[in-house]
């Protein structure tokens, strides 16, 4: 075992407050293939290996929610090649993946327009939620044809309707009724935000979520990105005081009583 997962695993053991909640920007499979001469694909299949990694070590480190930026709203403008190409993997990974995500108790879900999904991958995906409803373990949340402007666009929507027929009054609308309505209603919030490759910036992903969350970002590619990155990340974010517009003193305050 190496010093640092050994160094993660004693702040576990200790008490130490990992994140409930991660989410991933899964950036760099292009740039991965063509630093090998490769098809863009080819770096989506070596992202596969990542993924594989990551659910497992956020399982074993027992965090609650690993969200994984999948596919973007703005990534059907790729070429129809590349787009078909990941929804073909999209639905050989569920099929392969499944029994092993139901064997570790990880949960399967989803948020984003998913109904925009070509009908095999919607089925696929629909089938995978279905068989892990009932695990307890972790939940891997997909964000598949997601857009964060969209999904805020669309939780205004469905507010101004009630208020329209009464059923919500203007005044009683606030941070929790609002968070109530976006797709990830059920999930906590993201305690740390990760994007690899080395870009810095949002890409229009979780955008009311991720209001306080840490925010690490490496420049390793997506498909280099393994336990031991991932072990990084969590080792990173439990080296920072989280203050929430508080002061260091309120929050030494708060934790001794």
């Amino acid at each position: 075992m190496n010093k640092k997962v050994s160094a993660l695993e004693k702040l576990k053991f200790n008490g130490a407050k990992l994140p409930h909640h991660v989410a991933i920007i899964m950036d760099g499979n292009g740039r991965w293939a063509k630093k090998r001469g490769l098809p863009r694909v080819a770096g989506h299949n070596e992202g596969i290996k990542s993924v594989r990694a990551v659910v497992e070590a956020a399982s074993d480190l027992e965090i609650k929610v690993l969200t994984l930026y999948t596919f973007s709203k703005e990534n059907w403008y790729r070429p129809k090649a590349e787009v078909s190409a990941l929804m073909r993997l999209l639905v050989s990974t569920i099929r392969k993946e499944i029994e092993e995500l139901t064997e570790k108790n990880v949960q399967l879900k989803a948020i984003g327009n998913i109904e925009e999904l070509p009908e095999q991958a919607y089925r696929e995906l629909l089938s995978g939620i279905e068989q892990t409803k009932h695990n307890t373990g972790l939940v891997l949340n997909l964000a598949l044809s997601y857009s964060g402007r969209q999904e805020v666009i669309d939780a205004v929507r469905e507010i101004a309707q009630k208020v329209k027929a009464g059923i919500l009054q203007p005044e009683e609308i606030g941070e929790q009724v609002f968070s109530a309505h976006l797709h990830t209603y059920d999930l906590p919030d993201p305690d740390l935000l990760i994007r690899t490759s080395g870009e810095s910036r949002i890409s229009n992903f979780l955008l009311w979520q991720i209001a306080y969350a840490e925010i690490y970002v490496t420049q390793t590619l997506w498909p280099d990105f393994r336990k031991d990155e991932f072990h990084n990340a969590i080792l990173n974010y439990l080296s920072r005081e989280r203050r929430f517009g508080r002061v260091s003193e309120q929050i030494v305050q708060n934790a001794t009583g």
